[in-house]
């Protein structure tokens, strides 16, 4: 069996717990770390809408193998070119946004395997051959590369199982974000159209036999994904956990505030931890 941990996990199905993860939109190596130490399964390096280049994705791939999490690469697009440049980096598990139809599913799965396999061009020396100490790395590379599609339309959808029928493709990810906006409904994830989209998604995915991931935006949402039969599912993101952790404590740290005008020295209320 490959080494790589999603090929494992899907393997796995439903005999172990649903891997757990969650977005990267940071952009940094210490942020990357420190969530890979914190207990996520799988971190999901955002170089779609986050302004990553090469070099910062070696650095945060490098940051994350120092954790138990594993990471995963979502490109901007079906690209050749961008996914050969994150399978050097290192990448090998890779997310391709938008795949509408069998046929660019074939081109991804293509773009991210070498010949016969795929059209991946060949480096002897690279990160993801551990800079050619790696003498077997091209002839395991096909198997250890995990390619999994995000669909993001109604249309990707209705054809989940001509998309997941096609040779080579590891999994699938619904974007719940995307789904919402082409239904009319943007920024309303929780639209019961919405929802009943999402629930189906999950199901043609099983019918299909092919693993399937979503991202929602608190606990409560994951759970109800869960519920659906999403197989691996991530939460929020790190500078969503972040912000929102420090909005929660200032509208606590002003409320006390509010509420502790005018009270005096050795009143309790103004006692401090001792820091």
């Amino acid at each position: 069996m490959s080494d790589n941990p999603f090929k494992r996990w899907f393997a796995a199905g439903n005999t172990r717990p649903t891997p757990l993860g969650t977005w990267l939109m940071a952009a940094a190596p210490a942020t990357a770390e420190a969530l890979g130490h914190a207990g996520f399964d799988f971190l999901v390096v955002d170089a779609e809408h986050v302004p990553i280049d090469t070099a910062d994705l070696a650095h945060i791939l490098r940051a994350v193998a120092a954790t138990p999490a594993a990471p995963l690469v979502r490109l901007a697009w079906n690209d050749q070119v961008l996914v050969k440049k994150a399978l050097d980096a290192g990448a090998e598990t890779i997310m391709i946004p938008f795949v509408e139809t069998a046929e660019e599913a074939r081109r991804a799965v293509a773009f991210a395997k070498y010949p016969p396999m795929g059209v991946r061009g060949v480096a002897a020396v690279h990160r993801a051959s551990r800079f050619g100490a790696d003498a077997a790395y091209l002839k395991t590379a096909n198997d250890r590369t995990c390619v999994i599609l995000q669909l993001e339309t109604p249309g990707a959808i209705e054809r989940l199982a001509e998309i997941a029928a096609v040779p080579g493709v590891d999994a699938l990810f619904v974007g719940p974000g995307d789904l919402a906006a082409a239904m009319g409904h943007i920024g309303d994830i929780g639209h019961q159209d919405v929802q009943a989209a999402i629930e189906a998604a999950a199901r043609m995915a099983k019918d299909a036999g092919k693993p399937v991931g979503i991202v929602g935006g608190n606990p409560e949402m994951v759970g109800r994904f869960r519920a659906y039969g999403y197989d691996f599912c991530a939460v929020a993101s790190d500078v969503a956990m972040m912000t929102g952790r420090a909005r929660d404590w200032l509208a606590t740290l002003r409320q006390d505030g509010a509420a502790t005008v005018g009270a005096g020295p050795g009143d309790a209320a103004t006692e401090g931890p001792g820091y």
